[in-house]
């Protein structure tokens, strides 16, 4: 991207800030939509094209395997393309492997020992870490290939039966590659390692009392964050992976699941795909423990657009376009600016530059109302599967004072899953996102423990 390029496309830039401020939310008439999922007024849509100059991003000759997929035209190809994260020089997330197509759900395709680097991390005695690289299957159903950590703990295991795994899965707070939770563990702490990879302490508590630990990277290999379906898939996957690279240790044990906030996506995704896409883990898979769940993308667009969580809300948007190349059809120069700029490899509080501009993503959008239109609606009920069951046990938890991701989205869940007959236990705890996290947390780890353990789990939907 040349310099000037980057100069007319910044003062452009400024121009449908300045715009949008002075015209501010339509003054639509009352509705039932949310003020700030309303459209934007007409002259300020239809005059972003006219300020903003295309985006010039490149157009490949030919797409790469990461970018195709049926039934879409060149163009949108190209598009998708070009917001993919950079690659960062490690082939086990760069590259993509030949013949994926031959291959089935949770084919081992590499691997590599991450000991030394894991082991530093963790700080609990191990015997072995390894990262799998393993095939997949993305939302287009298309083969891809996903990665995950295996750490087995030096702590022997004293309960009955095969040793147990947790599958941990972590928030990946970001849409590039060196956000990932396996990134750091192979390649040890940087500026762009979440807090979250090791706290709190789900992985370590889970190796000291002799369980493996299975990390997924849940975003898959586009970084595909906050895809719930996709991360669910990748999920199931480490599982048969780690079961298919030593099935003497791992294909016989129970299998827990914990995941809060972006890691609750993977985990409420998991859950709900385990029937269709893995009926052959459905045996040994007995809990999954979420909090602070994004369980409607709806009601988070609506608790996020147009303040200062809105970054975090479009790098939400730019996770799911990369499995959903319909959503780039929304776009106009400004959004393509943004989705082909630097921003597309944040980590965590990157995303938060947006902040200050306090701007509503309709500016992005050549439609003039893009939260409610046929495409937002159908990729709401897409990440929201409602009308599928959880295949195991569920304990949901929530602060009740959340601000951004808000708990009626749990409450829905477990209502939606007890309807449905799921085994289910709803918690709501006081705080918002980051105090429920810690005050939810005790009893979300005693209560995986004791399915772990092999103690069956009780559900509460029969309960007044």
């Amino acid at each position: 991207m040349s310099r000037s390029a980057t100069r007319a496309g910044a003062s452009a830039v400024a121009a449908v800030m300045l715009m949008s401020a002075a015209a501010g939310l339509a003054r639509a008439e009352p509705s039932s939509t949310p003020p700030n999922l309303r459209p934007l007024p007409g002259a300020v849509v239809d005059g972003v094209d006219k300020v903003v100059p295309p985006a010039p991003y490149p157009r490949s000759k030919r797409i790469p395997q990461r970018s195709r997929a049926p039934g879409y035209d060149r163009a949108t190809l190209e598009l998708r393309d070009a917001i993919m994260p950079d690659p960062v020089g490690d082939p086990m997330f760069d590259r993509w492997p030949r013949g994926l197509e031959k291959r089935e759900p949770g084919d081992i395709l590499a691997t590599r020992d991450v000991a030394r680097t894991t082991g530093f991390l963790v700080t609990v005695p191990i015997r072995s870490a390894r990262m799998l690289k393993f095939r997949s299957t993305d939302v287009q159903n298309q083969p891809i290939f996903g990665t995950a950590t295996v750490i087995e703990p030096r702590a022997p295991w004293k309960g009955k039966g095969p040793r147990p795994i947790l599958v941990n899965n972590v928030p990946i707070n970001g849409v590039g590659t060196e956000c990932t939770t396996g990134y750091t563990l192979a390649h040890g702490w940087s500026d762009k390692t979440n807090q979250t990879d090791l706290f709190p302490p789900t992985t370590q508590l889970a190796l000291a009392r002799g369980y493996t630990v299975v990390v997924p990277d849940h975003e898959g290999p586009r970084q595909s964050y906050a895809d719930t379906e996709l991360a669910g898939r990748i999920v199931l996957d480490s599982v048969r992976a780690a079961a298919k690279y030593k099935p003497k240790r791992y294909a016989k044990g129970r299998v827990a699941m914990t995941g809060y906030s972006g890691g609750a996506i993977a985990t409420n995704g998991a859950a709900k795909v385990l029937g269709e896409y893995a009926p052959d883990l459905k045996g040994r898979m007995v809990g999954a423990a979420l909090g602070g769940v994004p369980a409607d993308f709806r009601l988070l667009a609506q608790a996020m657009n147009a303040n200062i969580a809105t970054g975090v809300m479009l790098a939400a948007t730019l996770g799911v376009a990369r499995e959903r190349p319909e959503i780039l059809n929304l776009t106009n120069n400004l959004g393509q600016w943004l989705a082909t700029s630097p921003l597309k490899n944040s980590c965590g509080s990157d995303y938060g530059m947006a902040a200050p501009f306090l701007l509503p993503a309709q500016i992005l959008s050549k439609n003039k109302d893009p939260f409610n239109s046929p495409t937002a609606r159908r990729v709401y009920d897409l990440t929201k599967m409602p009308d599928a069951e959880a295949d195991l046990p569920l304990y949901i938890y929530h602060g009740g004072q959340e601000i951004w991701i808000p708990v009626q989205g749990s409450r829905n869940l477990y209502a939606e899953q007890c309807k449905l007959g799921a085994n289910a236990v709803y918690r709501e705890v006081a705080g918002e996102h980051l105090s429920a996290a810690v005050i939810g947390y005790p009893e979300a780890v005693s209560w995986l423990d004791a399915r772990l353990r092999g103690v069956p789990a009780k559900g509460e939907c029969s309960s007044p």
